[in-house]
């Protein structure tokens, strides 16, 4: 008889739970209007100028990481240094600047995990040598079959 009135407890329990969310509100419609743009900054152009660089020059490749696809685009040389250089004082205040197997980083954001969909450029122990790799999250398209 316990055991009759602790089910009996557990259940009612469980539909009174149940009850208090109440219907689960209906899912909205995407919305399709087009994203607004605004007038960008010159960092803009940064990002811009490394991945024209580095398409132009082949220096692409893609990483799929957890459902993730990602295209990275990896520019150096002058560029690469400009983007080092603008890149130091946002890094400073973000601490997002660290050294990794002999090279200095310096990252748009703080690494969380790891680098996936992190951007960044770094330099080697001189200074020299400077490298830019920025990601573009490209969805299913980049894996999707012909």
């Amino acid at each position: 008889m316990r055991h009759l009135i602790r089910l009996a407890a557990a259940a009612t329990l469980l539909v009174t739970a149940a009850c208090a969310h109440g219907p689960e509100a209906a899912p909205s419609s995407p919305d399709y209007t087009p994203l607004a743009g605004q007038p960008t900054g010159p960092h803009a152009l940064l990002y811009a100028d490394c991945i024209r660089l580095a398409a132009a020059a082949g220096h692409y490749r893609q990483v799929i990481d957890g459902g993730d696809e990602l295209l990275l685009f990896t520019c150096s040389g002058s560029i690469a240094k400009a983007f080092w250089d603008a890149l130091g004082p946002h890094s400073e205040r973000m601490g997002s600047a660290f050294e990794h197997d002999g090279r200095r980083y310096r990252s748009t954001a703080r690494v969380q995990r790891d680098m996936v969909g992190v951007d960044y450029c770094t330099v080697d122990a001189s200074g020299r040598d400077a490298r830019c790799v920025m990601t573009f999250n490209a969805g299913d398209f980049l894996i999707a079959p012909d």
